[in-house]
């Protein structure tokens, strides 16, 4: 039954998509994206409501059956089906229990990887879950894995948080990467303290004033919190 769901879920997604291939938009798609995979030319709302629809009759998936579809569309060539992964995530993401994080995240972040999927991934999967479970040790093997991709997904697995925001966590987090000069992983530092600006402007003040650094997309990011002002 598990196996059939996953079928089920891929046929679905490859049903609603691939009819509406463009060519004509693909081409800058994939280019913009700088060629981390093709496309099929599908605009974002267009594919978000084409799944809903494709999805509608599937039945509720167990946590494995969720995992392996998205692994499953991790897995094909376009890039719309791996954006389908997070978006198949998102819509059951109720049913994923407490090793689903540890079970598929890595290697979905992992696979194709460029921001897009990533942060994808960070705000269907990463953030919510690690919201609901603890995952301290997965976040800190990210955070020591020396991949870019999953010190990012690290470094955002608060993201949404708000007032449930662990700050102390996060502002370790920031600072283990703050030296170096990765630039996604930089961004996702200066995002991270923009978030954090608003729940405690002053922690990140402090911060920032503690910790120099030469890397200049760091900087505009973090000098973006205070030029916003309170």
């Amino acid at each position: 039954m598990s196996r059939t769901w996953s079928v089920e879920a891929v046929a679905a997604t490859r049903s609603a998509l691939l009819p509406l291939a463009n060519p004509e938009r693909a081409a800058p798609m994939t280019a913009y994206m700088k060629d981390v995979a093709p496309f099929l030319g599908i605009a974002a709302p267009v594919r978000r409501r084409v799944l809903r629809e494709a999805w509608r009759g599937l039945g509720a998936p167990s946590s494995a059956d969720l995992g392996t579809a998205a692994q499953h569309l991790m897995a094909e060539r376009e890039r719309e089906f791996h954006y389908a992964a997070y978006d198949l995530i998102d819509r059951y993401r109720r049913v994923a229990d407490e090793v689903f994080l540890d079970t598929y995240m890595t290697e979905l972040l992992t696979a194709k990887p460029w921001w897009d999927t990533v942060d994808g991934l960070v705000s269907a999967a990463v953030s919510p879950l690690c919201r609901r479970y603890h995952a301290g040790e997965l976040i800190d093997g990210w955070s020591e894995s020396g991949d870019r991709w999953l010190i990012r997904a690290a470094i955002g697995h608060q993201r949404g948080w708000k007032a449930d925001t662990d700050v102390s966590r996060l502002l370790q987090l920031c600072d283990r990467h703050w030296p170096g000069r990765e630039f996604f992983v930089a961004k996702a530092i200066g995002w991270a303290m923009r978030d954090l600006a608003r729940l405690d402007p002053q922690a990140v003040r402090g911060f920032v004033e503690t910790h120099s650094t030469s890397n200049r997309v760091t900087l505009r990011e973090v000098e973006r919190v205070f030029a916003a002002g309170p």
